[in-house]
């Protein structure tokens, strides 16, 4: 039997609400404040929760940073895939597509769950800790960006001999150039490696 409006929730959608704003909370801190910044005391302050739930949900610091960038990516990936398939509605696949998949690729890599995520890579350098947490979370989010990535290009682009091959380039070196960006003020849209990932792109895919 359902539940009337009136009744009050169950004991875990109440855990996985606070569970949520924690996870939001410590995403705002990472990305303002950076690793160092985002101790457990200004995650419980953001998310308005008592200590005992935030260590509840998430006993160890690190743990709760990876739980959080990864929750990030996962939203920002759906959100993507949405945003992406309206824009490229009644696109034919070409050359044209093939250009504006690149800029929208690259605009995910000036979102927060970006950031996010590097700012955890580096802390890890040093933290065996949080490396150790961080490893098995970033092999299955980037199968989860791979899959999403493949659904954007379309068919006839991922049945092309050198599409593994090429995606895997052009995620490294958008990664790569987007980290410039920490320390310049400048637009993403009018990067110079856009027009190389494009050329090179399709070359490789329409005149190879």
């Amino acid at each position: 039997m359902e539940r009337s409006r009136n009744d009050p929730r169950t004991r875990q959608e109440r855990a996985a609400d606070s569970r949520t704003l924690i996870l939001q909370a410590a995403v705002d801190c990472l990305v303002e404040h950076g690793y160092a910044g985002a101790s457990t005391l200004a995650i419980q302050a953001k998310a308005g929760v008592s200590r005992g739930r935030l260590l509840h949900h998430f006993p160890s610091r690190d743990e709760l940073l990876v739980a959080a960038a990864q929750h990030l990516a996962r939203d920002r990936l759906a959100q993507t895939e949405l945003r992406v398939a309206e824009q490229l509605a009644g696109m034919p696949e070409g050359p044209r597509r093939v250009d504006r998949c690149i800029d929208l690729l690259w605009e995910t890599f000036h979102e927060p769950h970006f950031w996010a995520a590097m700012e955890l890579w580096t802390a890890a350098r040093t933290n065996p800790a949080l490396s150790a947490a961080l490893r098995p979370e970033e092999r299955r989010l980037r199968r989860s960006i791979r899959s999403v990535s493949d659904r954007i290009w379309g068919p006839q682009v991922c049945n092309h001999p050198v599409y593994p091959q090429l995606r895997e380039m052009l995620f490294t070196s958008m990664r790569g150039a987007a980290l410039a960006y920490a320390f310049e003020d400048r637009s993403p849209s009018r990067s110079a490696h856009l027009a190389v990932w494009k050329s090179i792109t399709r070359r490789l895919l329409f005149e190879s």
